[in-house]
Protein backbone atom coordinates (compact mmCIF):
# COMPACT_ATOMS: atom_id res chain seq x y z
CA UNK A 1 0.00 0.00 0.00
CA UNK A 2 3.01 2.31 0.33
CA UNK A 3 2.87 2.82 -3.46
CA UNK A 4 -0.38 4.77 -3.03
CA UNK A 5 0.90 7.33 -0.50
CA UNK A 6 2.90 9.30 -3.06
CA UNK A 7 1.60 12.81 -3.86
CA UNK A 8 1.17 11.74 -7.47
CA UNK A 9 -2.00 9.88 -6.55
CA UNK A 10 -3.58 13.02 -5.09
CA UNK A 11 -3.17 14.79 -8.45
CA UNK A 12 -4.23 11.66 -10.31
CA UNK A 13 -7.51 11.34 -8.38
CA UNK A 14 -8.25 15.05 -8.65
CA UNK A 15 -7.45 14.97 -12.38
CA UNK A 16 -9.71 12.00 -13.09
CA UNK A 17 -12.60 13.62 -11.22
CA UNK A 18 -12.23 17.00 -12.96
CA UNK A 19 -11.62 15.58 -16.43
CA UNK A 20 -14.70 13.39 -16.09
CA UNK A 21 -16.97 16.29 -15.08
CA UNK A 22 -15.55 18.77 -17.60
CA UNK A 23 -15.70 16.11 -20.31
CA UNK A 24 -19.41 15.64 -19.63
CA UNK A 25 -19.95 19.40 -19.85
CA UNK A 26 -18.09 19.64 -23.17
CA UNK A 27 -19.97 16.69 -24.63
CA UNK A 28 -23.27 18.25 -23.59
CA UNK A 29 -22.27 21.58 -25.13
CA UNK A 30 -21.21 19.89 -28.38
CA UNK A 31 -24.58 18.19 -28.64
CA UNK A 32 -26.39 21.46 -28.04
CA UNK A 33 -24.41 23.32 -30.71
CA UNK A 34 -24.72 20.64 -33.39
CA UNK A 35 -26.88 21.31 -36.46
CA UNK A 36 -30.24 19.55 -36.68
CA UNK A 37 -32.94 19.16 -39.27
CA UNK A 38 -36.17 18.73 -37.41
CA UNK A 39 -38.19 15.84 -38.77
CA UNK A 40 -35.29 14.27 -40.63
CA UNK A 41 -34.12 10.82 -39.59
CA UNK A 42 -30.54 9.70 -39.09
CA UNK A 43 -31.04 6.77 -41.42
CA UNK A 44 -31.03 4.21 -38.63
CA UNK A 45 -33.99 1.91 -38.33
CA UNK A 46 -34.92 -1.10 -36.19
CA UNK A 47 -37.70 -3.62 -36.47
CA UNK A 48 -38.35 -2.47 -40.03
CA UNK A 49 -40.17 0.82 -39.26
CA UNK A 50 -38.66 2.10 -35.98
CA UNK A 51 -36.58 5.14 -37.03
CA UNK A 52 -34.30 7.54 -35.14
CA UNK A 53 -35.04 11.23 -35.70
CA UNK A 54 -32.27 13.84 -35.88
CA UNK A 55 -33.92 16.29 -33.41
CA UNK A 56 -32.15 18.54 -30.86
CA UNK A 57 -32.07 17.56 -27.21
CA UNK A 58 -34.94 19.00 -25.12
CA UNK A 59 -33.83 22.19 -23.36
CA UNK A 60 -35.16 21.06 -19.98
CA UNK A 61 -33.11 17.87 -20.29
CA UNK A 62 -29.93 19.77 -21.26
CA UNK A 63 -30.30 22.26 -18.38
CA UNK A 64 -30.78 19.46 -15.88
CA UNK A 65 -27.42 18.07 -16.94
CA UNK A 66 -25.77 21.50 -16.78
CA UNK A 67 -27.09 21.88 -13.24
CA UNK A 68 -25.68 18.45 -12.42
CA UNK A 69 -22.24 19.50 -13.71
CA UNK A 70 -22.29 22.69 -11.61
CA UNK A 71 -23.42 20.73 -8.56
CA UNK A 72 -20.62 18.20 -9.07
CA UNK A 73 -17.96 20.93 -9.20
CA UNK A 74 -19.40 22.55 -6.08
CA UNK A 75 -19.47 19.19 -4.33
CA UNK A 76 -15.78 18.59 -5.07
CA UNK A 77 -14.88 22.02 -3.72
CA UNK A 78 -16.92 21.69 -0.52
CA UNK A 79 -16.13 18.04 0.26
CA UNK A 80 -12.68 16.33 0.09
CA UNK A 81 -13.05 14.97 -3.42
CA UNK A 82 -9.93 16.45 -5.03
CA UNK A 83 -7.08 14.30 -3.80
CA UNK A 84 -5.57 15.65 -0.59
CA UNK A 85 -7.57 18.91 -0.73
CA UNK A 86 -9.65 18.86 2.51
CA UNK A 87 -12.57 20.77 1.02
CA UNK A 88 -13.97 24.11 2.13
CA UNK A 89 -16.46 22.39 4.42
CA UNK A 90 -13.69 20.56 6.32
CA UNK A 91 -15.88 17.43 6.35
CA UNK A 92 -14.33 14.13 7.43
CA UNK A 93 -15.83 10.68 7.96
CA UNK A 94 -14.33 10.65 11.47
CA UNK A 95 -15.97 13.97 12.30
CA UNK A 96 -19.29 12.73 10.94
CA UNK A 97 -19.02 9.55 13.00
CA UNK A 98 -18.16 11.47 16.17
CA UNK A 99 -21.09 13.83 15.65
CA UNK A 100 -23.49 10.94 15.14
CA UNK A 101 -22.05 9.17 18.20
CA UNK A 102 -22.63 12.26 20.34
CA UNK A 103 -26.17 12.65 19.03
CA UNK A 104 -26.91 8.97 19.68
CA UNK A 105 -25.37 9.19 23.15
CA UNK A 106 -27.63 12.13 23.98
CA UNK A 107 -30.72 10.29 22.67
CA UNK A 108 -29.97 7.07 24.53
CA UNK A 109 -28.60 8.61 27.72
CA UNK A 110 -31.96 8.31 29.57
CA UNK A 111 -32.10 4.60 28.72
CA UNK A 112 -28.56 3.93 29.93
CA UNK A 113 -29.14 6.01 33.08
CA UNK A 114 -31.98 3.68 33.98
CA UNK A 115 -29.59 0.73 34.20
CA UNK A 116 -26.64 2.44 35.89
CA UNK A 117 -27.83 1.72 39.39
CA UNK A 118 -29.01 -1.82 38.65
CA UNK A 119 -27.04 -4.98 39.32
CA UNK A 120 -26.18 -7.06 36.26
CA UNK A 121 -28.38 -10.05 37.24
CA UNK A 122 -31.34 -7.65 37.50
CA UNK A 123 -30.51 -6.06 34.14
CA UNK A 124 -30.36 -9.55 32.61
CA UNK A 125 -34.04 -9.98 33.53
CA UNK A 126 -35.10 -6.68 31.95
CA UNK A 127 -36.58 -7.24 28.48
CA UNK A 128 -35.65 -3.77 27.18
CA UNK A 129 -32.06 -4.11 28.40
CA UNK A 130 -31.73 -7.54 26.80
CA UNK A 131 -33.05 -6.19 23.53
CA UNK A 132 -30.40 -3.46 23.56
CA UNK A 133 -27.72 -5.91 24.69
CA UNK A 134 -28.60 -8.29 21.91
CA UNK A 135 -28.20 -5.53 19.31
CA UNK A 136 -24.79 -4.67 20.74
CA UNK A 137 -23.80 -8.34 20.78
CA UNK A 138 -24.88 -8.88 17.18
CA UNK A 139 -22.94 -5.81 16.11
CA UNK A 140 -19.64 -6.44 17.87
CA UNK A 141 -19.46 -10.03 19.15
CA UNK A 142 -20.93 -12.51 16.68
CA UNK A 143 -17.81 -12.52 14.51
CA UNK A 144 -16.07 -14.63 17.15
CA UNK A 145 -18.82 -16.06 19.36
CA UNK A 146 -21.55 -16.65 16.77
CA UNK A 147 -24.99 -15.08 16.53
CA UNK A 148 -26.29 -17.29 19.35
CA UNK A 149 -23.17 -16.97 21.52
CA UNK A 150 -22.37 -20.64 21.00
CA UNK A 151 -18.77 -20.01 19.90
CA UNK A 152 -16.84 -22.26 17.53
CA UNK A 153 -13.71 -24.38 17.29
CA UNK A 154 -10.44 -22.51 17.06
CA UNK A 155 -10.37 -20.55 20.33
CA UNK A 156 -13.83 -18.92 20.38
CA UNK A 157 -15.59 -19.76 23.67
CA UNK A 158 -19.21 -20.81 24.02
CA UNK A 159 -20.98 -18.16 26.11
CA UNK A 160 -24.22 -20.07 26.60
CA UNK A 161 -22.89 -22.71 28.99
CA UNK A 162 -21.45 -22.36 32.50
CA UNK A 163 -17.87 -23.20 31.54
CA UNK A 164 -15.87 -20.00 32.03
CA UNK A 165 -12.18 -19.53 31.33
CA UNK A 166 -11.88 -16.26 33.24
CA UNK A 167 -14.85 -16.57 35.57
CA UNK A 168 -18.57 -16.08 34.99
CA UNK A 169 -19.40 -13.64 37.77
CA UNK A 170 -20.92 -10.32 36.67
CA UNK A 171 -17.76 -8.50 37.75
CA UNK A 172 -15.49 -10.82 35.76
CA UNK A 173 -17.64 -10.56 32.65
CA UNK A 174 -17.53 -6.75 32.83
CA UNK A 175 -13.76 -6.90 33.30
CA UNK A 176 -13.26 -9.28 30.39
CA UNK A 177 -15.41 -7.27 27.96
CA UNK A 178 -14.08 -3.91 29.11
CA UNK A 179 -10.37 -4.65 29.41
CA UNK A 180 -10.05 -7.66 27.14
CA UNK A 181 -8.18 -10.86 27.88
CA UNK A 182 -5.14 -12.55 26.41
CA UNK A 183 -5.31 -16.32 26.75
CA UNK A 184 -1.92 -18.01 26.77
CA UNK A 185 -0.98 -21.66 26.75
CA UNK A 186 2.80 -21.84 27.06
CA UNK A 187 4.70 -24.24 24.76
CA UNK A 188 6.12 -27.39 26.35
CA UNK A 189 8.24 -28.71 23.50
CA UNK A 190 11.18 -28.90 25.92
CA UNK A 191 9.55 -31.96 27.54
CA UNK A 192 10.20 -34.06 24.46
CA UNK A 193 7.79 -35.66 22.02
CA UNK A 194 7.23 -38.87 24.03
CA UNK A 195 6.43 -37.07 27.28
CA UNK A 196 4.14 -34.65 25.45
CA UNK A 197 2.27 -37.58 23.95
CA UNK A 198 1.88 -39.14 27.40
CA UNK A 199 0.53 -35.83 28.70
CA UNK A 200 -1.92 -35.67 25.80
CA UNK A 201 -3.29 -39.10 26.64
CA UNK A 202 -3.62 -38.12 30.30
CA UNK A 203 -5.43 -34.89 29.44
CA UNK A 204 -7.79 -36.72 27.07
CA UNK A 205 -8.47 -39.37 29.71
CA UNK A 206 -9.75 -36.70 32.11
CA UNK A 207 -12.87 -36.24 29.96
CA UNK A 208 -13.13 -39.86 28.81
CA UNK A 209 -12.09 -39.25 25.22
CA UNK A 210 -11.98 -42.30 22.93
CA UNK A 211 -8.70 -43.93 21.96
CA UNK A 212 -6.82 -43.20 25.20
CA UNK A 213 -3.81 -45.44 25.91
CA UNK A 214 -4.08 -46.24 29.64
CA UNK A 215 -0.36 -46.87 30.04
CA UNK A 216 0.55 -43.56 28.41
CA UNK A 217 -2.14 -41.78 30.43
CA UNK A 218 -0.62 -43.13 33.66
CA UNK A 219 2.82 -41.89 32.63
CA UNK A 220 1.24 -38.61 31.62
CA UNK A 221 -0.25 -38.16 35.10
CA UNK A 222 3.24 -38.42 36.59
CA UNK A 223 4.55 -35.94 34.01
CA UNK A 224 1.63 -33.62 34.88
CA UNK A 225 2.56 -33.52 38.56
CA UNK A 226 6.26 -33.08 37.76
CA UNK A 227 5.70 -30.19 35.32
CA UNK A 228 4.02 -26.80 35.67
CA UNK A 229 0.65 -27.87 34.21
CA UNK A 230 -1.17 -27.65 37.55
CA UNK A 231 -0.13 -24.00 37.94
CA UNK A 232 -2.79 -22.95 35.45
CA UNK A 233 -5.11 -25.94 35.41
CA UNK A 234 -4.96 -26.93 39.10
CA UNK A 235 -3.82 -30.21 40.65
CA UNK A 236 -7.29 -31.63 39.90
CA UNK A 237 -7.20 -30.19 36.35
CA UNK A 238 -10.48 -28.34 36.95
CA UNK A 239 -9.03 -25.05 35.82
CA UNK A 240 -8.12 -21.74 37.40
CA UNK A 241 -10.23 -18.67 36.47
CA UNK A 242 -7.63 -16.29 37.90
CA UNK A 243 -5.09 -17.60 35.40
CA UNK A 244 -7.57 -18.23 32.62
CA UNK A 245 -6.72 -21.93 32.75
CA UNK A 246 -9.45 -24.15 31.24
CA UNK A 247 -11.13 -27.01 33.05
CA UNK A 248 -9.77 -30.18 31.43
CA UNK A 249 -12.12 -32.62 33.13
CA UNK A 250 -15.27 -31.70 31.26
CA UNK A 251 -15.89 -32.37 27.59
CA UNK A 252 -15.76 -28.72 26.51
CA UNK A 253 -12.90 -27.84 24.18
CA UNK A 254 -11.80 -24.53 22.70
CA UNK A 255 -9.86 -26.54 20.17
CA UNK A 256 -10.48 -30.07 18.98
CA UNK A 257 -10.02 -32.96 21.40
CA UNK A 258 -8.29 -35.41 19.07
CA UNK A 259 -4.81 -36.61 19.98
CA UNK A 260 -3.01 -34.64 17.25
CA UNK A 261 -4.59 -31.32 18.26
CA UNK A 262 -3.92 -31.83 21.98
CA UNK A 263 -0.29 -32.75 21.24
CA UNK A 264 0.01 -29.65 19.05
CA UNK A 265 -1.40 -27.46 21.84
CA UNK A 266 0.93 -28.86 24.50
CA UNK A 267 3.98 -28.74 22.22
CA UNK A 268 3.58 -25.34 20.59
CA UNK A 269 1.25 -23.54 22.99
CA UNK A 270 -1.57 -21.21 22.13
CA UNK A 271 -0.77 -17.52 22.26
CA UNK A 272 -0.76 -14.34 20.22
CA UNK A 273 2.98 -13.96 19.78
CA UNK A 274 4.23 -17.26 18.45
CA UNK A 275 2.05 -20.24 19.23
CA UNK A 276 0.02 -22.41 16.90
CA UNK A 277 -2.87 -19.94 16.78
CA UNK A 278 -3.51 -16.23 17.19
CA UNK A 279 -7.18 -16.49 18.17
CA UNK A 280 -6.73 -16.31 21.94
CA UNK A 281 -7.20 -12.56 22.31
CA UNK A 282 -10.41 -11.06 23.56
CA UNK A 283 -10.23 -7.38 22.53
CA UNK A 284 -10.88 -4.59 25.03
CA UNK A 285 -14.12 -2.70 24.36
CA UNK A 286 -14.38 -0.12 27.15
CA UNK A 287 -12.56 2.69 25.38
CA UNK A 288 -14.60 2.12 22.21
CA UNK A 289 -18.08 1.40 23.58
CA UNK A 290 -17.98 3.14 26.95
CA UNK A 291 -18.93 1.76 30.35
CA UNK A 292 -22.71 1.92 29.79
CA UNK A 293 -22.67 -0.29 26.70
CA UNK A 294 -20.12 -2.65 28.24
CA UNK A 295 -22.45 -3.11 31.21
CA UNK A 296 -25.40 -3.91 28.94
CA UNK A 297 -23.25 -6.34 26.95
CA UNK A 298 -22.10 -7.99 30.17
CA UNK A 299 -25.70 -8.35 31.32
CA UNK A 300 -26.66 -9.90 27.99
CA UNK A 301 -23.74 -12.37 28.12
CA UNK A 302 -24.54 -13.17 31.76
CA UNK A 303 -28.13 -13.84 30.74
CA UNK A 304 -27.08 -16.30 28.02
CA UNK A 305 -25.85 -18.80 30.63
CA UNK A 306 -28.20 -17.86 33.49
CA UNK A 307 -31.63 -18.21 31.95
Amino acid sequence: MSDFTHDFWNFYIAGVALVGIIGCALFLWSQGSASYTIGKTTGHSWDEDLEEFNNPLPKWWSWMFYITVVFSLGYLVYYPGLGSFPGLGKWTSVGQYDAEEKAAAADYAPLYDRFKGMAIPAIAKDAKAMEMGQRLFRTYCIQCHGIDGGGKDGGFPNLTDNDWLHGGTPERIVETIGNGWQGVMTPHDYLGADTVRNLAHYVRSLSNQPGVDAARANLGRTAWMNSDCFTCHGTDAKGNPDMGGPNLTDNIWLYKSDEATVIDTITNGRNLEGGTTTNNRMPAWKSFLGEDKVKLLAAYVYGLSNK
